[in-house]
């Protein structure tokens, strides 16, 4: 279910966006202390509505579990889990508006421009909390707040209500 920027629309009810890094990490058998922290956030978001991903996020994570991660998913895999996750959470459309609000975090807070984007789509679609391991934890950026929900004392809870 994409959403053109132009519609204004307003995702307050499902208000996590999530980065793809804590989408792969639930995949990174490598990794298992932060594949059970992401495993257990993207069941609750799933759960509770609350989780949305972008074209950014379903296309990165297709790279990286078919050939960046320790035990690499199969294509036949990759593409099961990226047909699930079309199916049960909220897509955004990466579109030209996204682009260039990027392109802005850029040249305005220096953020590498695929962080940026994720910036953009959270910030034009007025999704308040992006959940990553890339950003500064607890940064907030015109709006956007960045929560890395694989850290030790990290509780969903606090961010459901």
């Amino acid at each position: 279910m994409g959403a053109d920027v132009g519609h204004a629309t307003n995702y307050m009810t499902a208000s996590v966006l999530v980065d793809t890094n804590i989408l792969v990490y639930a995949y990174d058998r490598s990794e298992y202390d932060k594949q059970q922290r992401a495993v257990t956030v993207l069941d609750e978001l799933a759960s509770n509505g609350l989780g949305i991903l972008s074209t950014q996020v379903l296309a990165e994570f297709f790279v990286t579990v078919t050939r960046k991660i320790v035990v690499p998913l199969s294509v036949a895999e990759a593409r099961i889990r990226i047909d699930h996750y079309l199916h049960a959470w909220t897509i955004i459309n990466v579109t030209g508006m996204v682009i260039m609000e990027a392109t802005r975090g850029v040249q305005d807070y220096q953020l590498s421009f695929w962080d940026a984007q994720i910036w953009a789509t959270a910030r034009l679609h007025q999704i308040p909390v992006v959940f990553s391991e890339d950003f500064n934890v607890g940064a907030s950026l015109e709006g956007v707040r960045f929560i890395n929900p694989l850290v030790s004392d990290f509780r969903l809870a606090n961010w459901m209500s």
